[in-house]
């Protein structure tokens, strides 16, 4: 249809032409200079509208590509002209709004996606493989790093130096695991990357995921196994040892009876005492050790919570009034703050209370030696989560112990058994919570409980 309207329009206007060039002929041999002039004018202009018309379908696609090139869709093309243009401009509109419908779809899946990234609590940062500017990073990362902007990986180097060495040296495929000391504690991250091109740039996606909590169940679950096999082994070592010691003891304490009664039978009835004695303690050490060893596996096995709605301000009330009279003898300041008496979590009271006074105990101990000493034991929200932290101006913990300190039976004080922390991290877990511990040596310590 395009080209027999064009052809038509050619057609008519060549006619056109030669008719005007045998006027304009005429007129050189029998009229003035004056109509001839007319006449090549009216040729010269007749051959401009007819260059205009073939040229014009040019023009008109020369325009519709330039739009694309600069992805301007709002551009209309006129269906309503009666020339051999209307069906050209139909396509183009057809194609432009083809390509608007495209764009409109692609933003939509854009924006779509973004929004997915941005509610995923796993940090994700794409940058350039050069020269670490950072692409793209979603709120996740900074809210896991706790920094408000971040341009370029470099700008790590002095808050997380080993963080920045491994985001430096990390390879595509590649994943490792990132011990760092976040504001919002000691955690675990797991971080992973993956190549990509993207307009000819040579890209790398990083994720960064806390798995502190994962490491810590993990770990408590093969601590907890292991515990298992110790408790059962030792309980049926030390039970017959035990039970063998009675036997022994009751034995000798006849046979010493008698042979008092009978002063003329040589026996040494000193040595029989001594012998007495030192299987009384063996009984008496075998019978503790069973105690202790059932006291944690009955712990251990604990895995039903009476889960209830605790108003924390109560539940420091009675942490208070069970607690403060030990302190206050000691001469140890102790106070208790809750952000807002409404404030509640959901879990087992008396779990609760029994990892409290685990804490403020190690705390006691912690605060014994200064000048004036204080514990504090705050509750509040953040970020969603209710905290409760227990503040003292203690000792602190050596930095190579904090690894150290949830380690069942693991204590560095003599009169310390060791399943205090590790116990509390466990009801913790129970809890799907986490316990945090942040310590400067002769500043103090901190332990967050958080919900």
């Amino acid at each position: 249809m395009i080209s027999k309207r064009l052809e038509l329009g050619l057609f008519v206007r060549f006619i056109l032409l030669l008719g005007m060039m045998y006027v304009t002929v005429q007129y050189l041999t029998q009229y003035t200079w004056l109509q001839v002039t007319s006449g090549i004018l009216v040729i010269l202009a007749q051959l401009w509208e007819m260059a205009r018309y073939v040229t014009r379908s040019n023009n008109e696609l020369a325009r519709f590509l330039e739009a694309v090139k600069h992805r301007d869709f709002s551009q209309r093309f006129n269906e309503n002209t009666n020339s051999s243009l209307q069906q050209l401009h139909k396509a183009f509109n057809l194609i432009n709004n083809t390509f608007k419908q495209l764009h409109i779809e692609r933003e939509a899946q854009f924006q779509y996606m973004q929004t997915i990234l941005q509610l995923v609590d796993t940090g994700i940062i794409a940058v350039d493989a050069e020269t670490g500017e950072v692409e793209w990073v979603n709120d996740a990362f900074k809210k896991i790093l706790g920094v408000p902007y971040l341009k370029s990986i470099n700008s790590l180097e002095n808050r997380y130096p080993t963080l920045h060495e491994t985001l430096q040296t990390i390879k595509s495929g590649e994943s490792t695991q990132v011990k760092l000391k976040l504001p919002t504690g000691q955690s675990q991250l797991l971080v992973s990357a993956t190549a990509f091109t993207l307009q000819h740039r040579n890209l790398l996606l990083i994720v960064l995921k806390n798995v502190s909590a994962t490491v810590d169940a993990t770990e408590t679950e093969a601590w907890q196994k292991l515990l298992r096999v110790m408790t059962h082994e030792i309980m049926n070592s030390v039970a017959p040892i035990a039970s063998l010691a009675d036997t022994l003891g009751k034995h000798l304490h006849m046979e010493r009876e008698r042979y008092s009664s009978e002063p003329e039978v040589p026996v040494d009835l000193e040595l029989l005492e001594d012998t007495e004695e030192g299987i009384g303690i063996i009984k008496k050490r075998s019978e503790g050790l069973l105690r202790f060893t059932q006291f944690y596996r009955n712990l251990n096995k604990q895995q039903q919570l009476n889960l209830t709605t605790i108003y924390v301000q109560e539940l420091f009330k009675s942490i208070n009034s069970l607690m403060r009279p030990r302190l206050e003898e000691e001469g140890i300041a102790f106070t208790c703050k809750v952000s807002t008496p409404d404030l509640t979590i959901n879990g087992d009271v008396n779990l609760l209370e029994q990892v409290l006074i685990n804490l403020i105990t190690n705390a006691q101990r912690a605060v014994r030696e200064r000048a004036n000493p204080e514990i504090m034991l705050v509750a509040q929200q953040l970020e969603g989560k209710v905290t409760i932290a227990l503040h003292d101006n203690g000792t602190g913990i050596p930095e190579e112990l904090l690894e150290s300190i949830f380690i069942p039976f693991f204590t560095s004080h003599k009169d310390g058994s060791g399943i205090g922390l590790s116990l509390s991290k466990h009801i913790m877990h129970l809890h799907k919570g986490t316990i945090q511990v942040e310590s400067e040596e002769n500043v103090g310590t901190t332990f967050k409980l958080i919900f």
